[in-house]
């Protein structure tokens, strides 16, 4: 049987995303493993363990377990995670020889490939590695890494026999800013739910929120200078409909999370929006659809995205995206179709995008059923179903190399 230890150090598939450190990585690393093991792959999640009353190993489903790695003390910031790498890659070497073999290691994100990079070592297993995000392109906007984390990159790049990329745009991004890996890129989009995410009743979905007529514009997403939501509050300002809303849903991640909720709450007073600007608590995954639903445009105004699984999920729903001309969204939003794309920081260009689709019924319409039919593409049984054939290149490939040298 096909067996992946998943590494995914600094966020649970089993946490809330929108709160913390728990974001479109946590879905990522949730659905696809649900997907693999559907798949008949057996998948191990190993995770930092985050809070005290947290049982050692979880099972989810048949062939899916969450394991629950002792690292550190459990309030670690994300911050702290880089002096505890080790530890946790101790703790996953000791549970793997307590079982059956991997296929493979799949690490998520710079902090679990770190640590995948050590273990592969040592452990002689493949290493697959999807860093959802890197720090050289971080740096590009301006939302500067610790030190030391795009070299650690560099050396995991370098090592890795599959590197995972969302996109084209990423594996470009990859190779000019950290040059030829060591292995092959594959290209793995994400997926969608689509029992969840799908089109529906805007009235209904509106009744259900206690939303009125009124133009709706939705954000999802943890609240940091990273995700924009600045430009989202500011554009709502400069709009030409004055009854249009703004509900935003997610909640504080970071360092310096506490603080930019309370910085984009003072602007909500400053620029006159208190009644307009409706902040909603982090909302269990499925329950995103009715938001969905329920907005006029979702809007989506990070400074990087590799992917953007809220633009995908809000496509899924038929709600036309208004997206920051970057990464990964450049791949999902097709500007002019399915959305419009802003290539600009200027909440005044932001609003008058939001309201071209708002204030056109046909546009809007038009949109929406190119948005989901496009989102109809996106399935986590198609990336299950390549990652699965991939870990098996890998075991035939290990297995060759045995041969040869006995």
């Amino acid at each position: 049987m096909t067996r992946v230890a998943m590494l995914s150090m600094h966020t649970s598939p089993l946490a809330q995303a929108g709160e913390g450190d728990s974001g479109g990585m946590n879905v990522y690393v949730r659905e696809l493993a649900t997907s693999l093991a559907q798949a008949g792959v057996a998948t191990s999640v190993y995770v930092r363990r985050w809070a005290e009353h947290l049982p050692e190993r979880v099972a989810v489903e048949p062939l899916l377990e969450v394991v629950h790695v002792d690292a550190g003390p459990v309030g670690l910031a994300k911050e702290e995670l880089p002096s505890v790498i080790d530890a946790f890659a101790d703790g996953v070497a000791r549970d793997v020889a307590r079982g059956d073999r991997p296929t493979a290691l799949h690490a998520n994100y710079w902090l679990s490939a770190v640590a995948g990079h050590r273990l592969k070592h040592e452990l002689g297993i493949p290493l697959v590695s999807t860093f959802h995000t890197l720090a050289r392109v971080k740096a590009i906007s301006g939302d500067h890494e610790p030190a030391g984390r795009a070299e650690a990159e560099a050396a995991v790049i370098g090592c890795s026999d599959v590197i995972c990329v969302s996109n084209r745009v990423e594996a470009t991004q990859l190779l000019e800013l950290y040059g030829s890996p060591g292995g092959r890129i594959e290209v793995v989009p994400p997926g969608v739910d689509h029992a969840f995410f799908a089109p529906g009743d805007r009235r209904g979905a509106r009744r259900a929120l206690g939303l009125g007529e009124e133009p709706v514009w939705l954000f999802v997403g943890r609240i940091q200078p990273l995700k924009g939501l600045e430009v989202a509050v500011r554009a709502l300002a400069r709009s030409a409909r004055r009854d249009a809303t703004l509900v935003v849903v997610g909640g504080a991640s970071g360092t310096e999370g506490a603080a930019e909720v309370g910085r984009i709450r003072g602007l909500v007073d400053e620029l006159g929006l208190r009644g307009r600007v409706r902040f909603v608590a982090p909302q269990p995954h499925h329950l995103l659809s009715t938001y969905y639903r329920a907005a006029d445009v979702c809007v989506v105004p990070s400074r990087s995205e590799s992917f953007g699984l809220v633009a995908l999920e809000a496509a899924a729903c038929g709600t036309p995206v208004v997206a920051a001309a970057v990464g990964g969204l450049t791949t999902i939003v097709e500007d002019g179709v399915t959305g419009t794309l802003v290539e600009s920081r200027d909440p005044g260009r932001w609003a008058r995008a939001v309201d071209a689709v708002v204030a056109d019924a046909g546009t809007a319409r038009s949109m929406s059923v190119a948005a989901a039919a496009t989102a109809r593409r996106y399935t986590w049984s198609v990336a299950a179903g390549r990652l699965r054939r991939l870990y098996g290149d890998l075991a035939a490939q290990a297995a060759l190399v045995e041969c040869g040298a006995a």
